[in-house]
């Protein structure tokens, strides 16, 4: 009798051990099971530059490992120019809780900004003076739950540009989108520019891609050239406004590589898809562990002459030798 009580007990002991040890592994198993994160990517609206912010930003993530449908979920919303579109995505962000958030354009941004919780990431990706934007407290310091890369517009060296391709333009038409304050900014720094370098300007505004025509129509009557600032309205419309400069013969200069493959003449331009890209990297880095409060604001500064050859010769201009001879060699050439 005793010794079965005693087998009873080595028994109830044995079960208890494989019982405990199976319940310790799947808990293990659990903790070790990560969690596959989730990223809203809020764009304002479709034109070739914010694509190519978005293709870069995906491109980023990629750099530091994460696949979208491997291990990090991807949730991709368009507002497609509409204000009210900006908010209700947004909202839908901040209601799923997802891990982070990415604005392409600052209307996408601070939609973001103004709906989902502080303490959930805010990457910028490409948008002009986010402190002047209300985005951040400094470029060094944001200071809060939002961080990513300005498009500063290398605005020097276009003006160069300009000055070289039209050399006898005697005004300059800058236009752009009154409700977009990256245009705006932009716009206003290049007038000021003009100012500094001796060169006459006047500059016109659009209230949406609507105004493109009526406006373009009265502004190459009135100057010699035009240049086109990273303004979302203006790169959306860049084929009208082309269409129109092209009957008075009036060349457009534009901001970005994406608008000289539109139509315009020349240009001195950041890549868009690098600065996606960059802000890619940045938000696996905070996906990782790294606080966007003093992760500063980067600037993707370095450019590249990009040139529409097509473009031209329909307007009768010979581009510099030198100019041609870098954008065949490092920039881009449309033809």
């Amino acid at each position: 009798m005793k010794r079965m009580y005693t087998l009873i007990a080595i028994l109830a002991v044995f079960l208890g051990v494989a019982f405990f040890t199976t319940q310790n592994k799947n808990s293990t198993a659990s903790s070790n099971k990560k969690k596959i994160p989730t990223v809203g990517i809020l764009q304002l609206l479709t034109h070739p530059a914010l694509d190519q912010i978005h293709q870069g930003f995906v491109a980023g993530l990629k750099e530091y490992g994460y696949t979208p449908g491997k291990n990090i979920k991807i949730e991709f919303q368009n507002a497609q120019g509409d204000q009210s579109n900006l908010k209700t995505m947004s909202t839908k962000f901040a209601n799923e809780n997802v891990d982070l958030v990415a604005g392409i354009a600052t209307p996408a941004a601070q939609a973001l900004a103004n709906s989902v919780s502080k303490k959930t990431p805010v990457i910028l990706a490409g948008i002009t003076d986010p402190t002047g934007g209300g985005l951040v407290k400094s470029d060094k310091h944001p200071g809060g739950n939002i961080t990513g890369t300005s498009g500063e517009s290398p605005l020097q060296k276009q003006l160069e540009l300009l000055k070289q391709i039209v050399p006898d333009a005697k005004t300059v038409g800058i236009i752009y989108t009154s409700s977009d304050h990256g245009g705006s900014y932009n716009a206003k720094k290049f007038a000021k520019l003009c100012q500094e370098n001796g060169v006459n300007y006047k500059l016109y505004t659009i209230s949406s891609t609507n105004d493109m025509q009526q406006v373009a129509e009265q502004m190459t009557s009135q100057v010699d050239a035009v240049y086109a600032p990273q303004d979302n309205g203006v790169a959306s419309a860049m084929k009208t406004l082309v269409n129109v400069a092209n009957k008075e013969k009036v060349p457009v200069i534009p901001s970005a590589d994406t608008m000289v493959k539109d139509g315009g003449l020349a240009s001195y331009a950041i890549s868009q898809t690098e600065l996606g890209k960059v802000a890619g990297e940045m938000a696996a880095q905070v996906l990782r562990g790294r606080k966007t409060a003093d992760f500063p604001v980067a600037y993707v500064t370095k450019g590249t002459y990009v040139i529409n050859q097509k473009e031209a010769e329909l307007l009768g201009i010979k581009l510099p030798d030198e100019i041609v001879k870098q954008a065949e060699a490092k920039g881009e050439v449309f033809k």
